[in-house]
């Protein structure tokens, strides 16, 4: 069992801004009462994907979960803070739906699903599970460390606006991700675990310093829709079709751990997510989705939403790591 450092314990601090956006959060989020501004500026022509904006939604989703611990006051709800973080939020959402591929009529949840559990193995993790050298595994975590250090609280939100038979499946599924009520084996614990038996940062956002948008933006996705109530829709989508691709993924992933020797303590994350996510991969799509849509039909664009949307941010972020991978660089710099 590797210790738990005491780096991997509590809070961040604020990162350093990149653009005007970013800082103007940044400032607001750091000042005490008696300094709160009166308002946040987000220009109309704002880059959704640009590192400006991606930091800049970082750091409001951030309040909503641990927070910054040098944050001058409680501003979750701040109304400045929440005004500027719904633009970013909906300048992001429409960048995204615009690169969703229009569903075919009559396409279905399921079936989409269906079509990404049979899909040819392609990406990052086919990539390292071939070629992949120890030093591109490190960026693989660097990268993945933002999401997988707090795997499971994003698509959490969910769970009280849903009824049911899909709320009772949801949270079985959820609480397997959080370790089925043991400390050591929640999800995110696990991944520390791996980075730290990597040799590599374990704290909480330790590499949100020199993580580029394009790995900033597939957390920030499901910030957006979880924060939601109106997107649950596409939440459950986005957690089904997480859910679905993660089994052959992580058994890829888990491949190349073994190809290079790495220590056990790294291989158990994709372990634990080869066996328990086949079995999510059914629940979610049979006792999650099925009965959401029986229940609320109207949410059916909504589901395709989640799921096409992981895709895209997903593929962005899988492209530029294999770029970088192909010439020689590190999309982190680790």
């Amino acid at each position: 069992m590797v210790a738990v450092s005491a780096s991997r314990i509590g809070q961040a601090l604020l990162p350093a801004p990149r653009g005007p956006v970013s800082e103007e959060l940044v400032d607001a989020v750091r000042a005490d009462s008696a300094h709160a501004p009166a308002h946040v500026r987000v220009p109309d022509d704002v880059d959704p994907w640009s590192d400006d904006v991606q930091l800049a939604l970082t750091v409001c989703h951030e309040l909503h979960y641990r927070g910054w611990v040098d944050a001058g006051r409680d501003c979750e709800w701040d109304p400045v803070v929440i005004a500027a973080r719904v633009r970013l939020e909906e300048a992001f959402l429409d960048a995204v739906e615009q690169e969703c591929p229009p569903s075919a009529e009559g396409r279905t949840a399921d079936a989409e699903l269906g079509a990404l559990a049979s899909s040819v193995p392609t990406g990052a993790s086919e990539f390292l599970r071939r070629h992949g050298t120890e030093s591109e595994f490190a960026d693989y975590f660097a990268v993945r460390s933002l999401y997988h250090l707090k795997e499971a609280d994003p698509h959490a939100w969910a769970i009280p606006r849903l009824r049911g038979q899909a709320k009772a499946a949801f949270v079985a599924v959820e609480f397997d991700e959080y370790g089925a009520g043991h400390g050591d084996r929640v999800h995110q614990e696990l991944f520390a675990d791996l980075l730290s038996a990597m040799g590599l940062n374990d704290a909480y956002l330790g590499y949100l310093s020199t993580a580029p948008a394009l790995a900033l933006a597939p957390v920030n996705l499901m910030s957006c829709l979880g924060l939601r109530r109106s997107r649950r829709g596409a939440t459950v989508g986005h957690f089904a079709a997480t859910e679905v691709t993660s089994p052959l993924g992580s058994a890829r992933l888990l491949a190349g751990l073994e190809r290079i020797g790495a220590p056990e303590e790294a291989r158990r994350f994709y372990r634990e997510h080869v066996e328990a996510d086949a079995v999510h991969e059914l629940v979610m799509r049979d006792q999650v989705v099925a009965p959401l849509l029986a229940d609320e039909p109207s949410l059916e664009d909504d589901v395709l939403f989640g799921i096409a949307a992981l895709q895209v941010v997903e593929d962005r972020l899988e492209s530029a790591l294999l770029d970088a991978w192909n010439s020689g660089a590190s999309l982190t710099g680790v």
